[in-house]
């Protein structure tokens, strides 16, 4: 271990006064794991500093072995965290730091990413060009002198320059008459950017900083980062960047590192599973098939017919499988949100499949789908050339050959372990037609993460809920990492969580009267005998609202639902001093959003969160089932791994990530309560399997109180009374 004296090395990259016990702790045997190339498993509860824990060791490490360090979220407010760690760092030890995200959110002329390649290409010619351009008229002038001094040979020579000079000048004429250059990225380069630069890593600049220098300056403030990469200390990220393959590739690039020589410390890492499955997926929607075959009916091209067989036969088996799927008045319920059909077949090809064979004539699909895609990428380069000529005044994309992808994967992958076909459908944005949708789904992410990690220096991968830690290396294809859990670290009598024996909530049991009653009762009373603002979260929207509209209790009603802003939600919310926000464990409100001191004191968890269960979540029961039951899997807590792993597990910590919204510092109090028989000891010896209790962390079980529903309202009121957390007389029971 680095040291200094006594301390360890990396105690310099800390930036305040000291660190607890538990984060001294962690940052030594992170250090070692990473000495030894090893990934690191870290659970910390709320408040046990994870962020530093992980950070400070690996600066320290990547300084001393020569590596860039990228730390990555998939959340917003947690990205915003990194930069404030990042600036006390620096003002202490100064480290040279990039936060980077998503070109689209960066660009100042707002164009995709095929348009603005080529809009670079451009450019970079232009500029190209008046280099050479200037380097010719200083050889010309040079010869001038020498011509006019009586010499014969730079007579002769300068004739040849200045006939070379005007073919320059015919080209960049038309260059610029095409127009299809980006004044920003021009001035990347023709103007000094030393100055951005000087001011960049003066401090760590957030992306929003960026863009609006760059825009001042007039540069384009993304192409600076991606060119300024190289040699910094630290990356702040999204997950894209890591988890999709093809941007993973440019981004090590920019770092101007191989893999190898990077450490990443994956924040909220509870999410890799599900982000990695969607970077995985492919889609294909009915839109696109249309915009394939219009493309296709243009081009006067033999070579075209091989493409238009193939997409025009799998159009026509999409079409002919979602009407088969579609019952009686189901066409006219569709709305704007994707539906799945089920497709899928146990003893054989799906129905997409088995149409589009049906649908194909030609001398084969394979021998199609080869031509098809050489076709394609013709195609495309095609439309790059004609962009970059001037010809066309946008980046035309090929969606011939995105199309024709997509089919060969389909093809190529469907009936492979692990990914699931699926059909969609919805209606379009004008309310008229319904539309679908193939998708490649892929049930298993570590095909995906587990090329990653094996890549990486090492990996530290934190959560407040990644237990148990066997499920997670086994999701993700992690091999043998270093696994360390730091519980509650905040003064246990100043917290509460009860388990209320109320009805379990199954779904066949939620639109019971008696079940609401009860549900209703604990609700009111956990609202009214807390002082201040109370969370409450429900397994779905519809739960949400359907409380909402039932519990009466003195106080600001606060309703989340799909598509709201949850930052200007949860600002109104607490700025309220007697707020209710009834919200679901499976909307933005769980996870990555702090509710500190008085923006939040109790949180009540009605239900278990299960998800919906369709036939893609049974497909990755099914995947996980077999690569990991029958003693495939690490986790021995389970004999049906399918549906721990794919249901139960990361239900359990969505319910965990919502009860760790309040009790944020150690001067922060307050009551968490489960409202679900499935939660108490009770629950465990009256519904055996359908329990959940067993499945939290063995000390968070051993803090739940299980309490009869109409207890609860006198157990808060003696703990927030023993908290003197009343302004005035508390209410009467």
């Amino acid at each position: 271990m680095s040291s200094d004296g006594d301390e360890a090395g990396y105690v310099r990259f800390f930036p305040y006064d000291e660190p607890y016990d538990h984060q001294r702790d962690a940052m030594d045997r992170i250090y070692d794991a990473l000495g030894e190339g090893s990934d690191v498993l870290f659970e910390g509860a709320t408040g046990t500093g994870k962020t530093l824990a992980a950070l400070v060791p690996a600066l320290e490490y990547a300084r001393e072995e020569d590596k860039t360090v990228v730390i990555t979220t998939n959340v917003h407010q947690q990205m915003r965290q990194f930069v404030h760690e990042a600036r006390a760092i620096t003002e202490q030890e100064p480290i040279r730091a990039v936060v980077f995200r998503g070109k689209g959110s960066m660009c100042h002329i707002d164009v995709g990413y095929e348009e603005c390649q080529a809009l670079r290409d451009a450019t970079r010619e232009i500029v190209e060009k008046e280099q050479d351009l200037a380097e010719l008229n200083e050889r010309e002038s040079t010869l001038l002198e020498d011509s006019q001094a009586g010499s014969d040979e730079a007579a002769e020579a300068r004739g040849a320059v200045l006939e070379e000079l005007e073919g320059i000048e015919d080209d960049l004429e038309d260059l610029r008459e095409n127009g299809n250059t980006c004044d920003y990225f021009y001035q990347n380069l023709r103007g000094n950017t030393d100055e951005f630069y000087q001011w960049l890593f003066a401090d760590v600049r957030d992306p929003d900083d960026i863009y609006e220098y760059a825009e001042m300056e007039g540069f384009c403030g993304y192409e600076l980062l991606k060119e300024g990469m190289e040699g910094v200390d630290l990356v702040v990220c999204n997950y894209h960047h890591l988890l999709d393959p093809g941007i993973r590739e440019h981004f090590f690039r920019w770092l101007g590192r191989d893999p190898e020589d990077v450490i990443t410390v994956f924040d909220e890492a509870h999410n890799v599973e599900d982000a990695a499955r969607d970077h995985a997926t492919r889609t294909l929607t009915e839109n696109t098939l249309d915009s394939a075959l219009d493309e296709l009916a243009e081009q006067d091209d033999p070579a075209a017919e091989a493409a238009m067989n193939v997409v025009r036969a799998f159009r026509s088996a999409l079409i002919e499988t979602y009407d088969d799927a579609l019952g009686f008045g189901d066409r006219e319920r569709i709305e704007g949100n994707w539906e799945d059909c089920s497709i899928a077949n146990e003893d054989g090809r799906d129905d997409l499949t088995i149409n589009f064979l049906q649908a194909y004539t030609g001398p084969g699909y394979d021998v199609d789908l080869q031509a098809a895609l050489k076709f394609g990428r013709a195609l495309d380069e095609k439309y790059e050339e004609a962009y970059k000529n001037g010809e066309a005044s946008t980046r035309q994309e090929c969606q011939t050959l995105q199309a024709v992808q997509f089919v060969t994967a389909w093809m190529d992958e469907g009936t492979e372990q692990g990914h699931y076909p699926v059909v969609s459908v919805r209606r379009d944005e004008a309310g008229g037609d319904v539309y679908g949708r193939a998708e490649l789904y892929r049930c298993i992410p570590q095909e995906v993460t587990r090329s990653l990690f094996d890549e990486l220096h090492a990996s530290v991968l934190m959560s407040a809920t990644l237990r148990p830690f066997e499920v997670t290396e086994d999701v993700l294809g992690l091999d043998d990492p270093e696994t360390m859990a730091y519980g509650a670290q905040f003064p246990e009598e100043r917290r509460r969580t009860y388990a209320v024996e109320a009805p379990a909530l199954f779904s066949s049991e939620r639109d019971d009267p008696a079940v609401q009653a009860t549900v209703t009762d604990a609700l009111e009373d956990a609202i009214r005998f807390t002082p201040g603002n109370t969370l409450a979260f429900f397994p779905s929207y519809s739960e949400a609202e359907r409380y909402y509209d039932r519990v009466q209790a003195d106080g600001e009603w606060f309703l989340d639902k799909p598509a709201t802003s949850a930052t200007e939600l949860r600002e109104a919310f607490t700025d309220s001093e007697n707020g209710v926000l009834f919200t679901s464990l499976w909307g933005t409100l769980t996870e990555g959003v702090s509710f500190d001191d008085g923006d939040a004191r109790t949180v009540v968890v009605v239900g278990v969160p299960y998800p919906h269960l369709d036939d893609r979540m049974d497909a990755v029961q099914e995947a996980y089932d077999e690569t990991f039951g029958d003693g495939g899997g690490e986790w021995m807590g389970t004999e049906d791994a399918g549906w721990a792993y794919a249901v139960e597990i990361p239900t359990v910590r969505k319910t965990r990530q919502a009860l760790g919204r309040v009790v944020r510092s150690p001067t922060d109090f307050g009551a968490r309560v489960l409202v679900d028989k499935r939660y108490t000891q009770v629950g465990e010896r009256e519904l055996g399997n359908y329990t959940v209790r067993e499945t939290f962390p063995p000390e968070e079980r051993a803090e739940m109180i299980d309490i009869a529903p109409e207890k609860l309202k006198f157990a808060m009121l003696n703990f927030y009374g023993d908290m003197d957390a009343w302004d005035g007389p508390p209410p009467k029971p």
